[in-house]
Formats: C-alpha cells, structure tokens, sequence
C-alpha cells in the first residue's frame, strides 16, 4: 500500500523544524532516518499532511563523550550505535541493543531518536533508555528541556514530547565501577521487533552481592516500562539462579500485556520472566568478570 499524499519539507536546522511544526501544528510528522514512521504511513497508520525531514541536520548526529558520560545526537544511526567505540566502552548497553535492531539496512539508516520518538511497543531502545536511567533532551520554542527516559513515553506510539518538540540528544550516566549489562529478545521472525525484550544493569556490592539492578521490558505493554518489583527483591541478594529466578516471577507486575497474533498475554507473561532472569544473570556475570571480585564464581 502507497502512503497518504502529503507535503515534503526539508528542514536545514532544528529550529527551522520547530518554526515547521509550529506552522502545522495538527499534521506534521518529523522524518529521521525514516524506518520508523515510513512502514506505517505505507500502511496508513499515519497520514500526515505535512513531512518534515530532518536528516541533513548535522548537529543532531554523533556521540561525544564527557566527564560524567555520553551525549548520543538524536540523528546517530543504529550501527553508528553499534559499532562507537566510546559507547563500547563506557554505556556497552546501547551497542548491543543497536546490534539486535532489524536487518542491516533498518541499522544503516533508522536512528535511535527516530525510534524513541516514534515509541513502537516493540522498538528495542527503549528497555535499554529506561533501564539506563537516560535523560532525553528535546528543543522547542522556549529552548531545552530534559525529560527522564522513565517519564517520556507515555502510552502506545505516544510520548512526553510536545507536539512543536524535536528530540535532539540521549544522555547516559557513567555507570558504576562492577556493573554489567544485558539485553535479551524475543524477535519477531518477520519483522525483527521486540515481541519481548528485557534490558538488564546489575551493579555489585563489595561482597558479590546486588548493589543495585534497573530492568527495562519492552514488547510486551503498551509502552516500555521499568520492572521495579524485581529490581526490589534483587537489592542486597545474592545473585543465585534460584533468587533471581524467584525475583523474576514479578517482571510482569503491573505491565497490560498486549495479546496480538505476535502473541498472547499468557505467553508474554511467561517470555517476560524468563528474559528478565537470563538477562539479570548474564549482567551479574558481566560485572564478576569485568571486575573479578567476590560471588564471581557463584554466578558462573
């Protein structure tokens, strides 16, 4: 199916696609690297009247890197993601999620704020950006705002960004000394989606123990959420198969599973914990090796 007619504007800076999105406030849609919104508005999901591309604005592209973490421009592309050495390095997370994200194509063109802003229920990046604790950053008329990752999206295919907003930057935090990371999928065959996906960051006490685990599910809601009970009863516990296990029997708590032809709710239900356990143990094991302190034996 061919998408609904409509308007193209090219946008040279951020602040010419505000004064866009503010001369159509209804009926605009931002275009990034355009994997997002392109395969909806085929399917008339999306009829915008007004097409506003963003692609050729340079600032928006990039990682930087700063003394409390890193500055990831909206426009970065998922294998740019994939292959930062400085994100290898200092926030491993979104590197591996970019590597999960479609086929190669979608990762050579489709952007992580593309992602992020147009908030598929099935998108990867956001079980990592809730999980990570992330700040987005996002221009409009009155300047720049912070929204933390947390509080941005809101609901099916909607978010914390006004709608005369661009989402410019993610900002992540240096993560803690013993902490390890991981991002465990179930992907749909056809698409690459997320029928279920579970982002997982474990940082160690001195003693092996669970300092503190943040868990991002996606897939499997509405919209991307925190697994908080879990992340409770792992605090100050041993990493063990059975008490993470245990613990993982609630990282469905308070989560409207969908239940689609991808899959029903009982089923998510089930791929839900048993992700959030094989992604809160690979991360504990990540931390004991990078770190090589004790319980590393006992998470092997």
């Amino acid at each position: 199916m061919n998408p609904a007619p409509f308007e193209y504007h090219r946008a040279g800076s951020v602040q010419e696609a505000i004064g866009l999105l503010q001369q159509f406030p209804e009926d605009a849609k931002l275009l990034a690297g355009g994997h997002s919104l392109l395969p909806v508005m085929k399917l008339r999901l999306a009829e915008p009247v007004h097409l506003i591309d963003i692609s050729g604005v340079g600032d928006l592209r990039g990682v930087q890197e700063g003394s409390d973490g890193v500055r990831i421009g909206a426009l970065t592309t998922h294998r740019e993601i994939e292959r930062d050495e400085t994100l290898r390095q200092r926030c491993p997370l979104l590197p591996e999620i970019a590597s999960r994200v479609g086929d190669r194509q979608t990762r050579a063109r489709g952007t992580i704020g593309g992602a992020l802003a147009h908030a598929d229920p099935a998108a990867d990046y956001p079980a990592g950006v809730v999980a990570l604790d992330a700040e987005l950053i996002v221009q409009g008329p009155g300047g720049e705002r912070t929204i933390a990752a947390t509080e941005f999206f809101l609901g099916f295919l909607t978010t914390a960004l006004a709608p005369d907003e661009v989402l410019t930057a993610v900002r992540v935090a240096a993560l803690p000394a013993r902490t390890g990371v991981n991002y465990q999928k179930l992907a749909n065959q056809a698409s690459g989606y997320a029928v279920v996906g579970v982002a997982a960051v474990v940082t160690l006490a001195a003693d092996g123990s669970c300092e503190s685990a943040r868990i991002g599910v996606t897939g499997a809601g509405a919209s991307a959420v925190r697994a908080t009970a879990v992340e409770e009863a792992l605090r100050n516990r041993s990493l063990d198969e059975a008490t993470v296990a245990a613990a993982c029997e609630a990282a469905d708590e308070g989560i409207d599973l969908l239940d689609d032809l991808h899959a029903s709710a009982d089923y998510r239900r089930r791929v839900v914990r048993g992700l959030a356990r094989r992604a809160v143990l690979a991360a504990a094991v990540r931390a004991a090796e990078a770190w090589g302190g004790p319980g590393r034996a006992g998470l092997r």
